[in-house]
C-alpha cells in the first residue's frame, strides 16, 4: 500500500514539474485587418499584388494615364457614324417623300455602300471595308 502512495505522490509531482516547463500557446494574428501589427500591411499588400494574374477588364485597351484609343481612330469612328447616320435620315425622307434616292455605289471611309432598286422597295448594302461585315436594309415602296 506505501508503494501506491508513494508512486501517486510521485506521479503528482511528475506532472506539476512537467507543468513548470511547458509553455503558454497564444494566438497573434498576422494581418493587421484582424488586430496584428500594422507594420505587416505593406508586406501583405505587396505579396498579395505578386500573386495576382487577374486583369480589370475596364482597363483593357487603355494606355498608361487611362484615356482610350488613338484620338484619329475616335475620331474616323466618329465621323463614319455621323455620316451613317445623315445617309439613313436621307434615305427615309427621299424614300417616303417625292425625291427618290439615286442607285449606285457609295465609299464613305472604312464602308461601302450599294444603293438599288428592287421590285418591292429600295435595298441598301452596307459593306465593312475593314472587317468585312454585311449588312442588307430594305425600304418597302408605300
Amino acid at each position: 500500500m506505501k508503494r501506491v502512495i508513494l508512486l501517486f505522490v510521485f506521479g503528482f509531482l511528475l506532472m506539476g514539474t512537467a507543468e513548470v516547463f511547458g509553455q503558454r500557446f497564444v494566438y497573434t494574428p498576422k494581418n493587421p485587418a484582424f488586430g496584428g501589427n500594422t507594420f505587416n500591411y505593406q508586406w501583405m499588400l505587396s505579396s498579395a499584388q505578386a500573386q495576382d494574374t487577374f486583369e480589370d477588364p475596364r482597363s483593357a485597351g487603355r494606355d498608361q494615364f487611362g484615356r482610350g484609343r488613338d484620338p484619329f481612330s475616335d475620331f474616323s469612328e466618329s465621323l463614319n457614324r455621323q455620316i451613317l447616320s445623315r445617309l439613313s435620315r436621307e434615305i427615309l425622307e427621299r424614300q417616303f417623300g417625292e425625291e427618290s434616292l439615286e442607285a449606285g455605289t457609295y465609299n464613305l471611309g472604312d464602308y461601302q455602300i450599294d444603293i438599288r432598286n428592287s421590285g418591292s422597295g429600295l435595298v441598301v448594302t452596307i459593306v465593312d471595308n475593314v472587317t468585312g461585315a454585311t449588312s442588307t436594309i430594305e425600304v418597302p415602296f408605300f
